[in-house]
């Protein structure tokens, strides 16, 4: 039988591959139940499931504690968004990878954020040495916020991101989380020009799915927009049941993902 670790890489080899992202067991059960050839968690949709705000917040017991019960009830491929590996101390981070591998994990995602791209490289060599410690082939994909995060003028993000590609893939990523790029002709660029597989996230505005396959893009992911749908329609028959005693599908609205993130309570 194929190890999870190793059927989860060859998974980016064999086209497109489509990540519903989970926010709990139950979700990820059902991902699975649809279909789902793997399962990756969504940091915010995780966090909010908790009470906490997205953004390195989440404590490392109750991301554990998430890991380990969507892990007991799927039978593919698990990665967890483990952020910015909730700290810029490579060696935290290795605490945080340690724990979620323990969980079930086989994946990752680490972003840069804000953080120097010679800081992210620290991380990503200390994810991976944590991985071959324990025998785990796992995959990384490293997320970069250039565009998300507008951490560059619109006109020196291509080049930032390929700048950034090469040396994540130096330091030890498996692949390239181009998070908030949406252009069609900048989609095609990336995929040329790097080896890493590339991962977009779901964004309105971002080319059809023939398209990205087309464009040679490796990995989409939904993010937190199922999440996002799913609080949000709870929130609606939540307050047409308190108002009517009844409960209505009608007229149903995602949350923003502002909103769900203000409405958890600071740290």
């Amino acid at each position: 039988m194929t190890r999870a670790d190793q059927a989860f890489r060859s998974l980016h080899d064999e086209g497109l591959l489509l990540l519903a992202n989970a926010t709990d067991a139950g979700s990820a059960r059902i991902v699975e139940a649809r279909g789902g050839r793997a399962v990756a968690t969504s940091s915010a949709a995780l966090a909010w499931s908790w009470g906490y705000r997205d953004g390195n917040q989440l404590p490392l017991e109750l991301l554990r504690t998430s890991v380990q019960a969507m892990a007991r009830v799927l039978s593919v491929p698990l990665s967890v968004d483990i952020e910015g590996g909730y700290s810029d101390d490579p060696e935290e981070v290795a605490t945080v990878v340690e724990a979620v591998l323990a969980a079930g994990a086989v994946g990752i995602n680490l972003e840069d954020g804000h953080a120097s791209p010679e800081i992210f490289c620290r991380k990503i060599a200390a994810a991976r040495r944590v991985a071959e410690a324990r025998g785990v082939d796992l995959f990384i994909n490293a997320r970069t916020d250039v565009y998300l995060k507008g951490l560059v003028a619109p006109e020196q993000r291509l080049a930032e991101t390929l700048t950034r590609a090469d040396f994540y893939s130096s330091a030890g990523a498996d692949g390239l989380f181009a998070a908030g790029m949406v252009d069609s002709d900048e989609i095609g660029e990336l995929c040329r020009s790097i080896e890493l597989p590339v991962n977009l996230l779901y964004r309105p505005g971002l080319p059809e799915i023939d398209t990205l396959r087309e464009l040679g893009v490796r990995r989409l992911s939904a993010g937190s927009a199922i999440a996002e749908f799913l609080y949000g329609a709870g929130a609606d028959m939540a307050a047409d049941f308190m108002a009517t005693g009844r409960l209505s599908t009608q007229n149903l609205s995602a949350c923003t993902y502002r909103e769900m993130n203000e409405l958890m309570p600071p740290v």
